[in-house]
């Protein structure tokens, strides 16, 4: 099983940025995906950025394409979120996790950390 502690959220206003830190123990962190998801209020939580192991698989939500780059680094057991040109509907908790992509490379989330507060706003 694998713990994680997210950072870095915070408020921001709109069209400004902030980076969130995911920072990993109980496994080697690079045999694993790393993901980040997101929950705004009243809504179900959604994916938003998956990146694999090694760092070569990245994937995006189209709702964040352009704006937001995922990144790990394997040596410090961390990955980051760095969200740019940020909108008010990027508000909401925002999870990283553990987990793997299947046979069809789509990532599949498990182990979770538990959460942080990103607010955009003016």
């Amino acid at each position: 099983q694998v713990q994680l502690e997210e950072s870095g959220g915070g408020l921001a206003q709109p069209g400004g940025s902030l980076r969130l830190s995911c920072t990993a123990s109980g496994r080697t962190f690079s045999t694993y995906a790393m993901g980040w998801f997101r929950q705004a209020p009243g809504r179900d939580r959604e994916f938003a950025a998956a990146i694999s192991g090694g760092g070569d698989i990245i994937y995006y939500a189209d709702s964040v394409k352009g704006r937001f780059t995922i990144s790990r680094d394997n040596a410090r057991n961390t990955a980051y979120l760095q969200m740019n040109n940020l909108k008010p509907e990027d508000t909401g908790i925002y999870y990283c996790n553990g987990g793997v992509f299947d046979a069809y490379d789509d990532y599949v989330p498990a182990d979770w950390g538990q959460g942080t507060q990103v607010t955009v706003s003016t």
